[in-house]
């Protein structure tokens, strides 16, 4: 038996621990998080100073077992969790439920995974910071006490089976302003002039009018008037500039970079970092830091001047911005420089590259940079064009690495711009004027979600991924899928003297993968702020940051913290509960003209839904879903009318009737008692779709129905089913899904008693997938 039991929260990081510890250790992983709140009662004692009420999680419990016996016959525990407060926490919960000594326990932290960083830590270890453990448990607390409460107000109020939670409610209220924001936007017309001119070399450049005209009679004039001016060059400003690197990754920057480049969602990038660091390949990935220890300047400094040469190398410390942020900490770069690429698989390959490049390039010279100015004389008063040129003199860090923005509709002109001088003149090519149109505020991606929160002080890198993903789990908020419309436009074209006119169409308000929110996040949005302001108020939730913050440097106690705020938060509450209205988001949209009965949307027990006529109505009101893509806040009287036009009788198959609805989870095909998903993905519609399309998928299902059962169990109770699916047979008992072990070769020749030995055998071990997820904080 080791002497040393070292415990980490995940298998991968212990395998890559275990390389750099002799015999003697053993390091063996918690799985993540082995205890949490109790659900029974809210699991936080009010009445006694809100003392938290934790149970070992039920997946957990041979985990703690087989821990607990490991550190009674251990010399020395030591608790390596993670080194921000999560990791803290963890440490804690597995002092508490070992029942570890401070004589046998130690804690140790590390950013990154070397053999140098691991032997440095077990040379100073240190006690759990119960100030770190404190503020991770006024959080987690605070949150119970919010989404306990507040939820049940939601169920009664808006629809059952909501949740509410501080900082995912905020989230929400971003995106719903910023569509609130898109809805109420004009767009207005403007025209933008481009003209092409030649110089006396016959070399041609592009540059833009320095005014935009408001309508195309302004724009045709100055066209007219360009017609017979002779054009030259005013004046000619050549002046160096320099660019400088961006600063090496944290965990918000890092994200917003991934989505930009590599098209990563914000959780993907999360889970992607943290294979990288516990595999040792990166430093920690959560961190709000922008600072580089000695050693990783120092190893930055000859990587560069070994692979570029000295003139390329200037060693940076940047200063970090973020509120709260622990300069202690690092920010994410690779654990050594000298590895250009690493990880397996192709994300983690991509992602590493652009740690590498990013932490590298921070340490690199500036970018010198020659940046050329054509003004020239246009007719009109204080009107001219503006050619700009830019003539890269060193590379520097660009050499490597350029930073990506989101600004997806720059318009700038910049190039080489050829040889020329003051006073010289120009012809023109053609000279353009565009009709374009002011843009609403671009919808929130993931990446610039964060970048929003993180500027508000809401959030901390722990938390700007499980909140998105939260979200968007909750249905509060979808990824767009908007096709657009078109829109026609002008554009006027002088050359050779003439000008002509073109009449031509592009396609607006198509958007992919930003974040909407749904009708219920709308209607949730808008019952939250009307009653509760204070909690979706963005100072407020900043201050409750820079409250945990402080509570982790010592400086506020965490429970006094969570009684002020309980004390406003609760008696309001019972008040919103007892004295607040239904909140359906409804909207009446006219009248049936076949019954003359009002026409309403709203938020119905299902959801989004249109009513014809009143609950209070002799016959009763009739009820239609919303399609996918529909909103209570935009349909029109037209489009709700065509939504009862459904059940659509289609026809018969096989003497039975065929029909086409819309349902809870979508349009389907009906057949007998089968019903077929209706795949819009592929063009297909309730509304229009016809028999033999509606039978390839009912038959289709059939098909894939009968594969789908191996082998059913109903002699008795429960019901033991053996399935086909996506990765392979697997059981079904009730609601859960077990996994077949690898040694059973045909699924076909299980009988009950072995099938429930596999069922009863899974039982017993950890949920793996749930641990390995818990992991990521």
């Amino acid at each position: 038996m080791a002497k040393n039991l070292v415990i980490v929260e995940s298998p991968a990081k212990a395998k890559t621990i275990e390389k750099f510890l002799g015999k003697e250790y053993q390091v063996e992983s918690s799985y993540g998080h082995i205890r949490d709140l109790v659900q029974k009662d809210m699991g936080v004692d009010v009445e006694n100073n809100f003392e938290p009420k934790y149970a070992i999680s039920s997946d957990k419990k041979e985990v703690v077992k087989k821990l607990k016996k490991l550190s009674k016959d251990a010399e020395m525990v030591w608790l390596a969790s993670d080194e921000d407060r999560e990791g803290e926490a963890i440490a804690w919960h597995l002092y508490e439920a070992l029942g570890l000594t401070p004589t046998h326990t130690n804690r140790i932290t590390f950013s990154e995974i070397t053999k140098k960083a691991i032997d440095k830590a077990i040379q100073n270890p240190r006690r759990i910071n119960t100030d770190l453990v404190n503020a991770q448990q006024a959080r987690r607390v605070l949150d119970r006490l919010v989404g306990f409460e507040l939820s049940p107000v939601l169920w009664k109020k808006v629809k059952a089976g909501l949740s509410a939670g501080r900082v995912q409610s905020v989230a929400v209220r971003l995106i719903v302003e910023r569509e609130m924001e898109i809805r109420n936007f004009e767009a207005k017309s403007y025209f933008r002039v481009v003209a092409e001119f030649q110089n006396a070399s016959g070399k041609t450049f592009k540059a833009e009018l320095n005014k935009r005209f408001d309508t195309e009679n302004e724009a045709r004039e100055f066209l007219d008037n360009c017609a017979k001016h002779s054009f030259k060059i005013d004046s000619v400003e050549t002046k160096p500039a320099k660019k400088s690197p961006a600063p090496p990754f944290t965990t918000s920057t890092l994200q917003q970079e991934a989505a930009r480049k590599l098209y990563f969602s914000v959780s993907q990038t999360m889970s992607v970092a943290q294979k990288l660091y516990e595999a040792g390949l990166i430093t920690y990935m959560r961190t709000d830091s922008t600072n580089l220890s000695d050693d990783a300047l120092g190893a930055a400094q000859l990587e560069i001047e070994d692979q570029y040469g000295k003139d390329y190398s200037n060693t940076r410390r940047f200063a970090t911005k973020s509120k709260g942020a622990q300069e202690a900490h690092e920010a994410i770069r690779p654990t050594y420089f000298n590895k250009h690429s690493a990880g397996t698989g192709d994300q983690q390959k991509r992602l590493y590259d652009l740690i590498w490049k990013r932490a590298i390039a921070s340490q690199m010279s500036d970018a010198q940079l020659e940046r050329t100015v054509f003004h020239i004389d246009a007719p009109g008063e204080k009107l001219e064009f503006v050619a700009r040129g830019e003539v890269i003199t060193f590379e520097g860090f660009l050499k490597v690495y350029l930073e990506g923005t989101d600004d997806e509709d720059s318009e700038e002109q910049s190039g080489m711009l050829p040889a020329t001088k003051q006073g010289e003149n120009l012809s023109y090519e053609d000279i353009v004027a565009t009709q374009r149109f002011t843009k609403h505020p671009p919808r929130y991606t993931e990446a610039s979600l964060v970048k929003k929160l993180e500027e508000l002080g809401i959030g901390r890198p722990s938390t700007y991924a499980p909140t998105i993903s939260t979200i968007i789990k909750r249905q509060y908020v979808e990824k767009s899928e908007l096709s657009g419309t078109q829109r026609d436009y002008l554009q006027m074209t002088l050359a050779d003297g003439t000008l002509k006119d073109q009449k031509l169409s592009e396609t607006t308000g198509a958007d992919k993968n930003k974040l909407i929110p749904t009708d219920i996040g709308t209607v949730v949005n808008g019952f939250l702020t009307e009653h509760f302001d204070q909690i979706l108020d963005y100072n407020f939730t900043a201050s409750v940051e820079a409250k945990f913050d402080q509570i982790a440097h010592g400086q506020e106690e965490w429970t006094a913290m969570l009684d002020e705020f309980y004390q406003d938060f609760h008696p309001h509450l019972k008040e919103v509960e007892e004295n607040s209205d239904r909140a359906t988001g409804e909207r009446v949209l006219g009248e049936d003209p076949k019954s003359g009965k009002p026409i309403i949307a709203r938020i119905g027990r299902y959801g989004p839904m249109i009513q014809i006529g009143e609950a209070e109505d002799e016959e009763k009101p009739r009820f239609a879903s919303l399609q996918k893509g529909q909103s209570i806040d935009t349909i029109s009287l037209e489009e709700a009318l065509d939504l009862f036009k459904l059940p659509r009788e289609l026809g018969e198959y096989q003497g039975e009737k065929v029909s086409a609805n819309i349902g809870r989870f979508g349009p389907y095909v009906k057949y007998k008692s089968l019903f077929a998903s209706i795949k819009a993905a592929e063009g297909d519609d309730p509304m229009t779709i016809e028999l033999d399309r509606a039978i390839e998928l009912i038959e289709a299902k059939i098909e894939a129905d009968k594969n789908k059962y191996i082998k059913v169990f109903d002699e008795a109770k429960p019901v033991i089913e053996v399935l086909n699916g996506r990765y392979g047979p697997y059981l079904k008992s009730g609601r859960k899904n077990f996994k077949l072990p690898k040694d059973i070769e045909d699924p076909a020749k299980l009988t009950r008693e072995e099938a429930e030995a596999i069922i009863a055998d899974s039982a017993k071990k950890p949920a793996k997938g749930r641990a390995k997820k818990s992991t990521k904080k």
